[in-house]
């Protein structure tokens, strides 16, 4: 074989290498696009049958109770289908307004909480004691949401009922606003610890070195700067934990009370969610009650939606975690 035979070959055992690992790339590509778009499907799937059971209180005559009017139906105070079973006595404004107040609390209280253990676990703590704490994070964040629900029902629910006692509230067997709130607390605690001590993590070791260097005391160092450094991601997890309260439906249900009017404001006042609501009521398979729970969930997407549109938004004037 001549030399240039020997280069066409080499060339042309070059070319075929060249050519299979492009398929293979060509073929895991597509198997990517497949997956993602089976995923997609299945939010599509769930998105339209909600929707279509949803708008048949709208626009049906619900089997003689009549059609529901949408107005009243956003904008009411009262849940209840009254003594002529009257449907245009089904309203989700008040819920609306109780869900976004019980979350925003349940936020207020557990964001604090989360961001300083955060900071303990990834910066202060001994790496056994950090390592402990962490798994406990990580189990708590597992455990189920009936769980939490039974342990409010009977403990929390307790502890409110003598709380409300003690400060001569009358309180239905303490299912409140309160009881609601700290069951919520517990479960997005594990989710916002868990993520914002990731966030603290990724900041640069140069920059909290660069902090001590310059005479600032590790306590201004932790909370000046890397703090203000790991802050997207610390409100990455604020949208995750708020995430979660406004979609929580079984633990809300055991100590919420289900109230059928308001909006609920007082602690210690009964209260119900959007979630609860849809819960409750999914004892029917046919008819208006159960399409009405329905409905409730396609206000309850939308109000996830507004809430995760508005939080990226500030989140993106935030600005981005310093990495290593």
């Amino acid at each position: 074989m001549t030399s240039l035979e020997k280069i066409k070959s080499s060339l042309k055992s070059i070319f075929r290498k060249r050519h299979k690992r492009e398929y293979i790339d060509i073929a895991i590509t597509k198997f990517f696009q497949l997956v993602t778009i089976l995923s997609a499907s299945f939010i599509i799937i769930i998105v339209i049958f909600i929707a279509r059971e949803g708008i048949k209180p709208f626009i049906s005559n619900n089997d003689g109770l009549g059609r529901v009017d949408l107005v009243s139906f956003l904008t009411g105070t009262t849940w209840l289908r009254g003594p002529t079973f009257q449907s245009n006595l089904y309203s989700v404004g008040f819920i609306i307004i109780n869900t976004l107040y019980i979350a925003l609390l349940s936020l207020l209280i557990a964001m604090p909480i989360g961001v300083l253990s955060a900071l303990f676990i990834a910066k202060i703590a001994p790496k056994r004691l950090a390592g402990f704490l962490r798994t406990v994070v990580e189990l708590l964040a597992a455990i189920p949401s009936i769980v939490f629900g039974l342990f409010g029902s009977s403990v929390i629910l307790s502890m409110v009922y003598n709380l409300a006692k003690l400060f001569g509230v009358q309180s239905p067997g303490g299912n409140s606003v309160l009881a609601t709130v700290l069951v919520l607390v517990m479960m997005i605690l594990p989710t916002i610890t868990a993520l914002s001590e990731v966030a603290i993590r990724s900041v640069g070791k140069d920059i909290e070195e660069g902090s001590l260097a310059l005479g600032a005391t590790k306590t201004q160092t932790h909370f000046k700067v890397i703090l203000t450094s790991a802050k997207s991601g610390i409100f990455a997890s604020a949208i995750l934990g708020i995430g979660r309260a406004l979609g929580e439906a079984t633990a809300v249900s055991l100590v919420a009370g289900n109230a059928r009017s308001g909006p609920s404001f007082g602690f210690f006042e009964i209260t119900s969610t959007l979630t609860s609501t849809m819960l409750q009521g999914l004892k029917e398979t046919i008819g208006l009650d159960y399409d009405i729970r329905f409905s409730v969930g396609i206000v309850l997407m939308i109000v996830i939606l507004i809430t995760n549109i508005i939080l990226n938004y500030f989140k993106k004037r935030i600005g981005q975690v310093y990495v290593k």
